[in-house]
């Protein structure tokens, strides 16, 4: 999350060592494991019975955790959404103490603000568009937004698009979803970065998001449609993308990035 200045003096000026990628699907997380040569790891580190999937190796200077939620043990589909995000980066945090948590997955584009199929997006901001609580104050809490951690050195080398992330547990978009993502000036939606930021903003520990546009939200093709057509090939860029991150990160410390 974005640090204050008090809070940036008092980080250790040390290069980062500790990495945790936190991601929804399989499909997408299976490409940057084969990318950074990770191990499935059999000990696990989380609760007896969930079924969240830990691998983790080096890279460079770097200590790599891929966590994933993993398959839903009733239905067998990949456990998308914020609730498993918040416990999986709750757990994660708390048993793997990392330096920055990364968040990367796909996510949905609006044409509106820019985004076009394949674009990697660096957030600046996230928020929740479908916790409607129409209460003084209380409202606040429900769209929930919040600053990334700040990167500015990282998106100007790598020339990576900055865009608000806006969150909900929906892949479709009713219209007050609509309503609220406009609201949010959000150029991309899913369904698990604020959930993410939540978590680490409750524990102390910077986050940065970066997602893969699969489907023009305000365009003429069904979302459902556009985002199985386009997984693949999206998923092998936001795979580029993480890499390039990676790369960036290796042997600085928070400040330089």
């Amino acid at each position: 999350m974005a640090l204050p200045q008090d809070d940036k003096a008092a980080i250790p000026q040390r290069p980062i060592s500790n990495i945790v990628f936190i991601i929804a699907m399989q499909t997408e997380a299976s490409p940057l494991v084969d990318k950074f040569q990770l191990t499935q790891e059999s000990n696990s580190v989380f609760p007896n019975g969930v079924p969240w999937v830990r691998y983790s190796g080096k890279y460079k200077d770097l200590n790599i955790n891929i966590v994933s939620p993993g398959k839903d043990t009733v239905l067998g589909v990949d456990s998308v959404g914020t609730v498993s995000a918040s416990l999986l980066t709750y757990a994660s945090i708390q048993a793997l103490q990392p330096d920055i948590v990364i968040n990367a997955g796909t996510a949905g584009g609006f044409k509106a603000k820019g985004a076009c199929i394949g674009d990697v997006y660096l957030a600046s901001d996230v928020a929740f568009h479908d916790r409607r609580i129409p209460i003084p104050v209380f409202d606040l809490y429900g769209v929930g937004t919040r600053q990334a951690c700040s990167t500015p050195n990282l998106a100007k080398e790598l020339n990576l698009k900055i865009g608000k992330l806006s969150t909900g547990d929906s892949l479709d978009m009713c219209p007050h979803d609509e309503t609220a993502i406009i609201a949010n000036d959000a150029t991309v939606k899913d369904m698990e970065g604020a959930a993410v930021a939540y978590v680490a903003d409750l524990l102390k520990t910077p986050a940065i998001f970066l997602k893969a546009v699969t489907d023009i939200i305000d365009g003429d093709k069904p979302t459902t449609e556009e985002f199985l057509q386009n997984l693949a090939a999206v998923t092998a860029a936001l795979d580029q993308a993480v890499t390039r991150v990676v790369d960036f990160i290796s042997g600085k410390n928070l400040s330089e990035l």
